[in-house]
């Protein structure tokens, strides 16, 4: 299994590779994780990422044509590499056996043609211990993940600055800023924002406790493949406010009523507003992200992985067989 993301990167690639690893080995597979492909042969190969992958993919393919392949839809590939960098990207899609996108509705974004090889997977989270009691002084958002364009990553911040004076709301923002500039500007809103602190990246048992103790988690990024913090959330029982893109709609539904516009942290300071006031329409959202946990369990993930691995070597063996 190739991934962008370096041995240690915090990066959500990386993670779910390793996690990917877990799984796979939990199954019975043996499995390797690397950065960088050799060339070397496998019985099956994972990429992650289509056109950050398309060095790696487009070697093993000339090396190794009758060896199944799997390629994994990340946001960008969607939402961005298939429409600005449309060549090399399609052509890594072309290559693949079968394609794992993870949200339910990668198959209205792709081309036809590739959705007979297309298995949907929701990434899982493990449930967490229950949180303590949320304090009462202040209401705690959430924002869980890298600093950078596509995350939208201080939409939050700025709706907090559009609260009412007497809003308890504070918002709490993790992650590792993309670059010097996303270090500035979030250094720039914390200083500013008496609402709001970045508390650059924490571990994993940070993050976890960040969450948990969240009244609720805002994602509002502008593209995702499907962020696996929205399973985090669901499986922590954490309600999600969420930018209005097809990556989020994937994964908790057309009929949630916790969508705001993209970009627009008007309507994002009326939800975060109506969350902290309004107790009947927080406990709603309580509810339905915790009808929405089973989707995001390990068992079922693994489940998917075996689905996508036996598609691709069911499709490989009909390939080699024709060619």
């Amino acid at each position: 299994m190739i991934t962008p993301a370096a041995r240690g990167s915090r990066a959500g690639n990386r993670a779910t590779a390793e996690r990917w690893q877990r799984l796979l080995e939990n199954a019975g597979h043996r499995v390797e994780v690397v950065a960088d492909y050799q060339g070397e042969s496998c019985d099956l190969f994972i990429a992650l990422h289509a056109w950050r992958s398309r060095e790696a993919v487009a070697r093993f393919r000339e090396l190794w044509p009758n060896i199944p392949l799997i390629v994994v839809l990340t946001g960008t590939d969607i939402y961005r590499h298939q429409i600005e960098v449309p060549e090399p990207t399609l052509a890594t899609m072309d290559a693949a056996d079968a394609l794992i996108g993870l949200h339910d509705r990668v198959a209205e974004d792709i081309p036809a043609r590739f959705r007979a090889r297309l298995v949907t997977l929701y990434q899982s989270a493990i449930a967490p211990p229950p949180a303590p009691q949320h304090s009462i002084d202040h209401f705690r958002v959430s924002v869980i993940g890298h600093l950078r364009e596509e995350k939208d990553s201080l939409r939050a911040a700025r709706a907090a600055r559009l609260l009412p004076e007497e809003s308890r709301v504070r918002v709490i923002a993790a992650g590792k800023a993309h670059n010097a500039e996303w270090q500035q500007m979030a250094e720039q809103e914390t200083a500013e924002n008496p609402r709001f602190q970045w508390l650059g990246q924490l571990d994993e048992q940070g993050t976890r406790e960040l969450l948990t103790g969240s009244r609720v988690m805002v994602i509002s990024s502008v593209m995702e493949g499907g962020a696996n913090v929205v399973s985090e959330a669901c499986r922590a029982g954490v309600p999600v406010l969420a930018s209005d893109i097809p990556g989020n709609r994937g994964l908790l539904g057309d009929d949630y009523p916790g969508y705001f516009p993209v970009r627009d942290e008007h309507a994002l300071a009326t939800l975060i507003h109506k969350a902290e006031t309004d107790p009947e329409f927080l406990q709603d959202l309580e509810s339905r992200v915790a009808r929405l946990a089973a989707r995001f369990t390990p068992d079922r993930e693994q489940a998917s992985l075996e689905q996508a691995l036996a598609l691709a070597c069911q499709r490989c063996s009909e390939r080699v067989g024709t060619g």
